[in-house]
């Protein structure tokens, strides 16, 4: 709603005729306003009109505004070091959280697992927009699920004796199972970050159905897939439905997320991008061959081709 009011001034000299100055106050949710002067003849000295909020209908979720450079610190590089101080942080700490539900058997250990999956590449691509719009903010980012990768390699092969991690991350407990799952996880963030980053929706797909997608396929697949696929007995239709849904839900929230920080322009045709590219990365998860090969690295990179061909 408009709200208009007027203020009025009485000249003192006499036989002077009152000025009267009209102004207009915006709505409530215009983020931004612009200034309009008039010609001195006009009767109205100058009016505030809010500008809109996006761009079209077709782009419903755009931001007018650009990125903000910096942060954290007027010093991109600074500003950097100091957001990847905070990511590693939270990364981390979510990741001792369920090393310690693993250590205590809180939750079966395949749930603790999928709890890891879901939660630590979701929870690591909020904090994207702390970075600079810098040339080395992704490779800052990068940093941290790349020092995981060497966590993996050096876990995986017995290098190094980790019980929490091999427990929070495995299936049955062996070591060597870091070198395929948690490894492609972790490779799939690192990439996404230094070559797609958070300007490109197909870095919020590979990852959000990754994360989101095939983490939700097994929780609920466990509990609710009693009708299985004709041509895959290990998945079911409710795991399958569950993944695209959950893999599109969660694109989507990313979408408006970045957008509202003007990295990307959301758009309906990309909302119906990413409901094309969930479903076919879930058919994809539903094949044998994703079980064959591991679905870390089946789902990402059907993500990132049909993102390719599609975005």
């Amino acid at each position: 709603m408009m709200f208009s009011g007027c203020v009025m001034f009485r000249s003192t000299t006499l036989h002077m005729v009152d000025r009267v100055t009209y102004f207009s106050v915006p709505p409530l949710h215009a983020p931004t306003t612009r200034l309009t002067f008039f010609s001195p003849s006009s009767p109205f000295l100058f009016k505030l009109k809010p500008t809109s909020l996006f761009t079209s209908s077709s782009s419903f979720f755009a931001l007018t505004s650009p990125p903000r450079t910096t942060m954290l610190h007027h010093d991109p590089l600074v500003s950097d070091i100091y957001a990847t101080a905070i990511s590693a942080t939270v990364a981390l700490s979510l990741l001792r959280l369920w090393q310690e539900t693993a250590k205590r058997g809180i939750f079966d250990q395949k749930l603790n697992r999928k709890l890891v999956h879901l939660s630590i590449g979701l929870m690591f691509m909020l904090c994207w927009p702390l970075f600079s719009t810098g040339n080395m903010a992704a490779f800052f980012a990068a940093l941290i699920p790349g020092v995981n990768i060497i966590r993996m390699i050096v876990t995986g092969l017995g290098l190094v004796k980790d019980e929490a991690t091999v427990k929070s991350m495995s299936r049955f407990g062996d070591h060597r199972e870091l070198l395929k799952g948690p490894l492609y996880y972790a490779t799939t963030i690192t990439l996404a970050s230094i070559i797609y980053w958070r300007t490109s929706p197909i870095s919020i797909a590979a990852i959000c159905n990754l994360c989101a997608g095939d983490g939700m396929a097994d929780i609920v697949g466990r509990r609710f897939g009693g009708e299985k696929i004709p041509y895959n007995k290990d998945k079911s239709y409710a795991g399958s439905i569950a993944m695209a849904s959950a893999g599109f839900l969660a694109s989507i929230g990313y979408m408006w997320y970045f957008s509202s920080f003007g990295y990307i322009e959301g758009s309906w045709k990309l909302v119906l991008s990413f409901l094309l590219v969930s479903i076919g990365t879930a058919f994809v998860e539903s094949l044998p061959i994703s079980t064959e090969l591991d679905d870390n690295l089946t789902v990402p990179l059907t993500s990132i081709l049909l993102g390719t061909v599609i975005f």
